[in-house]
């Protein structure tokens, strides 16, 4: 069987869509903060949260193979994550506006009970210059309060004009980087060919 433990919807879409079309959903939350300590690279850091997300899963499940994930936005040496409240979601798209930022996806994949692989993605997203008026229009129509740096790039368009540019994998900005875990599945004969 075939566990991804997130609760991101984006991910269990991306995964369906892309990866794995039989699976089952479970997560079990962790305190994020745990893994932010001042020495750890954005790379540490994030690889340490998709590890730490496997530790209690992996108990629960030890004869199956399991994914877990974690996003994060990093912009002049700041971790966005996904915004406490209407406050902060407004602060992070502010800074973001009309700046390019740096978007990391790790995972972490487990089988029969041992961590076999870890790793990430990095995409580079450059926001166009919003408004105030556009930043409480989004915040209040999409609720990005799920999202790392509280805005998701599917939700860009002419009505929420957020992205300018964007280099790497479109997917990783998501959430699940996909072409990268496409190569470990297929290395890991979790997929064929």
């Amino acid at each position: 069987m075939f566990v991804l433990a997130s609760k991101s919807p984006r991910r269990n879409e991306l995964l369906k869509k892309f990866l794995i079309d039989d699976f089952i959903n479970d997560s079990i939350d962790i305190d994020e903060r745990k893994c932010d300590k001042e020495k750890h690279s954005i790379i540490d850091y994030v690889v340490s949260i998709a590890i730490e997300k496997m530790k209690p899963i992996i108990k629960k499940y030890p004869n199956d193979i399991i994914l877990t994930c974690d996003t994060t936005v990093y912009f002049n040496d700041e971790k966005l994550n996904k915004p406490l409240d209407e406050k902060d979601a407004y602060s992070m798209l502010e800074k973001l506006s009309n700046k390019t930022h740096e978007v990391y996806s790790s995972y972490c994949i487990a089988k029969e009970g041992k961590i076999i692989k870890v790793g990430y993605d990095v995409s580079y997203v450059t926001f166009n210059e919003l408004s105030k008026e556009l930043i409480k229009k989004y915040i209040k129509e999409k609720a990005p309060f799920d999202k790392a740096g509280a805005y998701g790039i599917q939700e860009s368009n002419e009505e929420f004009p957020l992205i300018k540019s964007y280099k790497g994998s479109y997917y990783n900005i998501m959430g699940l980087p996909v072409e990268k875990l496409k190569e470990e599945f297929i290395n890991l004969k979790i997929l064929k060919k």
